[in-house]
């Protein structure tokens, strides 16, 4: 299995996660009511798990493709099935919710909740999804514009479609890059100082992932249109000593295979 638990994890329909996530907020609103909201979030999170039963804290969720692997902790897990991600923030951002998200798509739960204990008020949300993880299997994959001959181009694309054929679609963009840079020898391999010139003048390095010499490794995750990523990618191209820019682009239907030169 490429993504696995300690114990089962149950999938819980709306209304039974409504109802958990009652209780456990609850106890939320009389901690956060008692002693202040000036505390570092493991603080909260253990007194909710002395409070209330059934609560599990970091949780590991192993992650397992080919030699690579890697743990991820669900923050707070109530009942084997409610899952709650706690801050300490000055406000929720984006990061947040795709961090549950993440999580929910890895353990195949439709249901999660961010809980900010720093604000004056107590912030929450609900963060949900229906996708299913033979749903995220299931993808569109373009190599059009990929060219197998640049090289390490055909390892990095049968590796990453085996990948996403295995662990699934919509995970977050960093889990993919870090098998990959594992894949092709590590970060101490992988990370490349390269070479910036402007005009006729050296400017300064730049860190970039190398697949092989003179191809750099880029994946995204865009949703909408690739066209301006590729018109500043170019741009780097045209200034560092680079014969080609291995790019994938990663979102909910579709993987796309970019080969960027010159």
């Amino acid at each position: 299995m490429p993504i696995t638990t300690r114990i089962p994890l149950r999938r819980l329909s709306q209304a039974e996660f409504g109802e958990l996530s009652y209780q456990v907020m609850d106890h939320v609103f009389a901690i956060r009511n008692e002693i202040g909201r000036f505390f570092d979030e493991k603080i909260y999170k253990r007194e909710l798990a002395q409070r209330l039963p059934d609560v599990r804290l970091e949780e590991p969720v192993n992650v397992a493709f080919r030699s690579f692997r890697k743990t991820y902790f669900l923050d707070v897990l109530v009942a084997e099935g409610a899952l709650f991600e706690f801050k300490a923030v000055e406000s929720l951002a984006g990061r947040h919710r795709a961090q549950l998200l993440n999580y929910l798509l890895m353990c195949d739960l439709a249901h999660g909740k961010l809980v900010n204990l720093r604000t004056e008020d107590v912030e929450h949300e609900f963060v949900n999804t229906h996708w299913r993880a033979p749903d995220r299997r299931q993808f569109i994959v373009d190599t059009e514009r990929w060219d197998d001959t640049v090289p390490a181009a055909a390892t990095l694309h049968e590796y990453v479609t085996a990948l996403l054929r295995d662990l699934g679609i919509g995970l977050e963009i960093a889990l993919y890059e870090e098998a990959v840079v594992h894949q092709f020898g590590g970060p101490d391999r992988v990370n490349v100082d390269v070479p910036v010139t402007i005009g006729d003048r050296h400017v300064g390095e730049q860190t970039m992932r190398l697949i092989a010499p003179g191809v750099a490794l880029k994946i995204t995750g865009f949703e909408r249109s690739l066209a301006n990523f590729e018109s500043h990618a170019r741009r780097l191209l045209a200034h560092v000593q680079l014969r080609a820019i291995a790019w994938i682009n990663i979102n909910m239907q579709q993987v796309t295979f970019t080969t960027l030169t010159r």
